[in-house]
């Protein structure tokens, strides 16, 4: 990978992007509430879980097929798993979620690339652009290889996920980073099963994940949008 497209992938990986990323904790600060996280172990199995059993069986894929959507200029095809992935979320929070963030990226995209100010206008043709479907749109539109803006966007979910258990649990940092470093460690091997799975595989059965989040729009007192 050349320089520039090394930096194009930092900066979409980046929390200084600014699509609000920040804000979500993904049902993770309703486990927090139910007791099911409340140290750095329980931290660490839980977004462990959701990474393995949720992110790579669903959002994962989808992300690969998106960008080769994209990369071949295939509208249907960006429009089918744009909607198979919002049928996927489990609750109204988490499909808002990735809505908003769809929405910000687009945005920004659109305003940032000086190169060509109308590169991004097919994004402004789908009425509800998921976060993975923008995210693989830059992708394509800055030739940034598919495996590596994959392992990319998966530390970028994973960072996330660490510095929301951060602000809920509450962790120290020195905690946060050894959770980084132990599910950091996972990524090639789920990105490599998400490239070998077929459309018929599949799926994102996460019950618990899905209740949780749904108590989360009652919930007493919350940090977090989702």
């Amino acid at each position: 990978m050349s320089d520039a497209r090394l930096a194009r992938l930092l900066q979409l990986a980046s929390p200084a992007l600014p699509v609000g990323a920040y804000s979500y904790s993904q049902g993770l600060e309703s486990a927090v509430d139910a007791g099911i996280v409340h140290d750095a172990g329980s931290a660490q199995a839980w977004i462990g879980d959701v990474l393995e059993l949720s992110v790579a069986n669903m959002e994962a894929p989808v992300l690969l097929r998106l960008m080769d959507a994209w990369h071949n200029g295939d509208g249907v095809a960006v429009e089918t798993w744009n909607a198979l992935f919002l049928a996927s979320r489990e609750s109204a929070e988490l499909r808002a979620e990735t809505v908003q963030m769809g929405y910000s990226l687009t945005r920004l995209l659109n305003e940032i690339d000086e190169q060509d100010v109308s590169s991004f206008a097919p994004l402004q043709g789908i009425d509800e652009p998921a976060f993975p479907t923008a995210y693989a749109c830059a992708v394509a539109r800055w030739d940034i290889e598919p495996p590596a803006a994959l392992i990319a966007y998966l530390w970028s979910w994973l960072e996330n996920q660490v510095m929301a258990a951060l602000k809920a649990v509450p962790l120290g940092q020195t905690d946060g980073q050894k959770i980084l470093l132990a599910l950091g460690g996972r990524l090639e091997a789920i990105a490599q099963a998400a490239a070998a799975r077929a459309d018929n595989e599949l799926g994102n059965f996460a019950p618990g994940l899905a209740m949780l989040s749904s108590t989360h729009e009652t919930q007493y007192s919350r940090l977090f949008r989702s």
